[in-house]
């Protein structure tokens, strides 16, 4: 009896004319697309300019991207340097291979050049975009699906995941673990957008509740998968390193809770009211100095005035006794 399954696509790209339009890439592209338009819309609620998630995003984004993919070649390396493989295969980032850990590390050092170049506090602006960055792993996951990658155990739940002979990989149907992690992510980026109503979470307490809740999730679908990866203690890298980030950013909301409560009032100075308020005390001052100049001058003339005068004496006093 046949069962019900989520057909794998049969290309991960396709060509226009000869330029290649990769799946993988598309689904990255869209994500990031997604989250700086949703981080944006978050920005300007807290106050901030339109533009300026954009403007932090183009350092965060390709800093982002070099670390996820670093993440991916060092846990990884055998697939890389191991015998009968290729180096250069390494920087075939189309082919898939980012670690959300690497990306969120060195994406951050991109944030944090940013927000120092446009002068805001870098917590500000990982809360306004921790949705989003959710939303994007939503999107990103399903290149995984154009590329038959990272499927779970194999199993005949209708909702089963048909994958194809190839390399690396055995016909059959698998767990859609891109399809759980996918959907996980949806419905972590509307936990955080409660949550910070709720709440009003700041100073990176969102974008803490962003990383924990992710790295729960992470866990059970981690566990599920089947394809190649480091063990350590019995369990896979990736599920040590989600409970270590986990209890990290669970540590953190604790703690900025009682240090630092509430949320930021201003997420952006403004510049130009710094320099009109320049420009008026300037002028404010330069017209005190002229009117204290003018009153400089006349005292001098008062002066000469009451040196020229005449004296006037008083009339002496009748004394007693005289008419």
């Amino acid at each position: 009896m046949d069962i019900a399954y989520i057909p794998s696509p049969s290309t991960g790209v396709v060509h226009l004319g000869p330029i290649p339009l990769r799946g993988y890439a598309f689904c990255i592209i869209i994500g990031v697309f997604v989250a700086v338009w949703l981080g944006n819309k978050r920005w300007v609620a807290r106050g901030g300019k339109p533009g300026t998630v954009a403007d932090i995003a183009v350092w965060a984004v390709p800093f982002g991207l070099v670390g996820g993919r670093l993440y991916h070649v060092v846990t990884d390396y055998q697939l890389y340097f191991g015998e009968g493989r290729n180096w250069v295969d390494a920087f075939k980032i189309w082919e898939g291979g980012l670690g959300i850990w690497g990306a969120i590390a060195l994406g951050a050092v991109g944030a944090w050049i940013g927000c120092r170049l446009r002068g805001i506090p870098l917590p500000a602006w990982a809360d306004a975009l921790a949705p989003g960055i959710a939303l994007a792993q939503a999107c990103g996951r399903w290149g995984n699906w154009f590329n038959q990658e990272l499927y779970g155990r194999a199993t005949d739940v209708p909702w089963a995941l048909e994958i194809s002979e190839g390399p690396n990989r055995v016909a059959g149907t698998y767990h859609p673990t891109f399809l759980y992690e996918s959907l996980w992510c949806v419905g972590v980026a509307l936990l955080v957008i409660w949550a910070d109503r709720r709440f009003t979470l700041g100073h990176g307490r969102a974008f803490a509740l962003y990383v924990a809740a992710y790295c729960s999730g992470r866990v059970w679908i981690e566990y599920m998968r089947v394809d190649e990866a480091h063990h350590v203690l019995g369990l896979r890298l990736n599920v040590w390193t989600s409970i270590v980030v986990f209890v990290a950013a669970v540590v953190y909301l604790v703690l900025s809770a009682k240090l630092r409560p509430g949320r930021e009032e201003i997420v952006e100075p403004d510049p130009s009211g710094a320099d009109a308020d320049g420009e008026g005390g300037d002028e404010a001052e330069g017209k005190a100095s002229g009117t204290a100049a003018v009153v400089g001058e006349a005292k001098p003339k008062a002066a000469v005035l009451t040196k020229e005068a005449p004296a006037v004496e008083a009339a002496p006093a009748p004394e007693a006794g005289k008419s």
